[in-house]
């Protein structure tokens, strides 16, 4: 069965326009016309079809993997939750992972908690991307549409005549 990796990496709500998820993996572009990108795959476990945690890695277009950090879902509570909800107890092979079987229509890492991950991939990237995070938003408020209401024809609780 499928990650549902495009998911799990929207779920994360990293801020990078420019990015896109091919098979399991994300790639972002953080900062425009700079040659580092940005790549996320899942970590294998010993078992198989079992995943424990993100691999994030800086690659130059030209020299290959600048850098990479392992992020595991136990070190960032990803799974904490769910996992103390269902009396999982460390040491066996579902604690603080995921695999491919699932119920259909959830996602395999359904129950997952990504604020811990998400804030370890911001700390990482903004040694190797920095203000890319700020950009980001700011590039989104500079292109998102708002709608501003238009004032009242007459100043609410005044009388006409």
């Amino acid at each position: 069965m499928p990650l549902q990796a495009a998911e799990f990496f929207a779920e994360l709500c990293l801020p990078f326009h420019d990015h896109t998820v091919v098979g399991n993996t994300y790639f972002a572009v953080p900062v425009p016309d700079t040659p580092l990108r940005l790549r996320i795959d899942f970590t294998r476990t010993i078992h198989a079809d079992t995943y424990g945690g993100l691999r994030v890695a800086v690659v130059h277009p030209e020299r290959g993997e600048i850098d990479a950090v392992a992020l595991s879902f136990v070190d960032h509570g990803t799974f904490h939750r769910r996992d103390e909800a269902t009396n999982t107890r460390p040491n066996t092979k579902q604690y603080g992972t995921f695999d491919t079987h699932h119920h259909p229509g959830r996602p395999p890492w359904e129950g997952a908690v990504t604020t811990g991950l998400r804030d370890a991939i911001e700390q990482y990237t903004a040694v190797w991307f920095p203000g890319a995070w700020a950009a980001s938003a700011r590039r989104t408020v500079g292109r998102t549409p708002r709608r501003i209401p238009a004032p009242p024809a007459t100043p609410a609780g005044a009388r006409t005549h």
